[in-house]
């Protein structure tokens, strides 16, 4: 078979591939580490791998790809029954982890391996079939203990290629990131995406507006963030000209992992010329839209299904929509390459996940223009409101209300109402605490942008919002 990553064994030995802060490697240095590590894990079986934020990560979920084992990246903030859960369930037979690491309790009887990034020695041949197991990744857990995604290398190489074209990526691409290394987003994208295309990957370490000008300014082509980010980089850009001129240099600026708010586009494409661009993705199925590099970058949508991707919108009975007019509000469902296999030891989540025709069931909602872009409004379980007879995306009320001066921060969820079925609540962190607008001016605010059965009933105000470490809204906390 083709390898997941053709530089590690042909092209320039000396081109940078990976760096983190002040330390870096070669595709030379690379090859030889992770080759070395391969041979030492070969028969390992299934290998845990404490995800921080350098080399070694990097190093180890490429060896245990290049060995041919499967890799289940932990999340080193997990607390003591996460981690509890996700090793009793994936059963790796070691971890690896870099030297000096402390590791918690729950990994204490397992096998280590340290990962030495300067190692050099044999390379084993890359022997795994499409179909193997390639990344097992343990989604969020709000609906009960997180389930291992088995993502096999197809979905990987599907994904990246498909991203190839979508973004005109290539090896002279350098791509910038202070991502996390145990999600999809930082590890696939953003660390086997540039490894894939034989490029190079700067990673932050901590995400910061300076870093990320100083990497634009030294030649990096690529910004990859979450909503926050960009959130933090739209309020610096009025007194932080240097950044605006860095961002303007970048080829692709990109944003995942949760909706971008239309305010944040608007300032940053104000700011610097440049529009960021969202894609659209999940654990199981890797990535399944985006804004295309020589598409019309179109502020709050996700864009069009990527190459080799299936995408359908279904009612609540499973019937297709079959015209879209973008306003009707519907199921995502999708089918490729792209997709996951199986949640691990769970034949009946698996099993309830999938249509018997093999479509699967993302619980996204959203709305598709007659072009095809994609408008995601929200999740089915928390972001479908259904009040006096309509279906309403709680995503467009928020971006709504961000629109709105004296609103910095915004969420929105339905509560059960004996008259509308459910209505409209509004969580808001004002922009000045001791001056926040009223709940009144919030819903003509609403009312007039969108439509009146749209306006929020109640109103909440927050000092913060409760988010995950992608920068998602936890709504669940919000609801209690």
């Amino acid at each position: 078979m083709s390898s997941l990553f053709p530089a590690l064994t042909g092209g320039r030995t000396d081109r940078l591939a990976l760096r983190f802060g002040d330390r870096s490697l070669t595709y030379g240095d690379l090859a030889a580490a992770s080759g070395t590590l391969a041979a030492r894990i070969g028969g390992a079986g299934r290998v845990a791998v404490w995800a921080t934020p350098t080399l070694e990560t990097a190093v180890a979920v490429v060896a245990a790809l290049e060995a041919g084992i499967a890799a289940v990246p932990l999340n080193p903030k997990s607390g003591e029954k996460e981690l509890g859960h996700i090793l009793s369930d994936s059963a790796p037979s070691l971890v690896l982890a870099a030297p000096g690491d402390e590791l918690p309790a729950p990994l204490g009887d397992l096998d280590r391996r340290d990962v030495d990034v300067r190692a050099t020695g044999s390379r084993p041949d890359e022997h795994a079939g499409e179909a193997d197991p390639a990344l097992i990744v343990y989604t969020s857990g709000t609906t009960g203990p997180p389930k291992g995604a088995v993502l096999p290398r197809r979905a990987i190489t599907a994904t990246l290629d498909a991203l190839a074209d979508a973004w005109q990526w290539t090896g002279e691409d350098v791509l910038v990131h202070g991502l996390p290394l145990f999600h999809v987003h930082g590890l696939v994208l953003g660390t086997l995406g540039p490894l894939r295309r034989g490029g190079s990957v700067r990673h932050l370490g901590r995400f910061s507006t300076e870093g990320v000008t100083r990497e634009l300014n030294d030649g990096a082509t690529m910004l990859f963030g979450v909503p926050t980010m960009y959130h933090r980089i739209a309020q610096a850009l009025p007194d932080d000209p240097e950044l605006a001129k860095a961002l303007g240099r970048a080829r692709l600026l990109v944003s995942g992992s949760a909706a971008l708010p239309v305010h944040d586009h608007e300032r940053i494409a104000a700011a610097t010329g440049r529009r960021v661009i969202e894609r659209y993705g999940m654990t199981e199925t890797l990535m399944n839209t985006s804004v295309r590099a020589d598409g019309e970058p179109r502020a709050g949508t996700v864009g069009v299904p990527l190459p080799g991707v299936e995408l359908r919108l279904v009612e609540e009975d499973g019937a297709p929509i079959t015209s879209y007019d973008g306003e009707t509000v519907g199921e995502i469902q999708v089918r490729g390459t792209n997709l996951f296999t199986e949640y691990l030891n769970r034949p009946d989540a698996t099993a309830t996940a999938f249509t018997a025709d093999g479509w699967f069931r993302t619980g996204d909602m959203a709305v598709r223009d007659p072009d095809g872009y994609v408008r995601i409004v929200g999740r089915k379980a928390t972001d479908l409101i259904k009040s006096g007879g309509y279906k309403i995306g709680a995503g467009e009320i928020e971006n709504a209300l961000l629109e709105h001066p004296g609103v910095r921060e915004a969420a929105v969820t339905g509560e059960p109402d004996a008259d509308l079925g459910e209505r409209i609540v509004a969580w808001i962190v004002p922009t000045d605490p001791q001056s926040p607008p009223g709940a009144d001016e919030l819903a003509d605010h609403v009312a007039r942008r969108l439509a009146p059965h749209k306006r929020p009933r109640v109103v909440h105000y927050l000092d913060t919002l409760p988010r995950n470490d992608m920068g998602k809204i936890m709504k669940r906390a919000l609801n209690g």
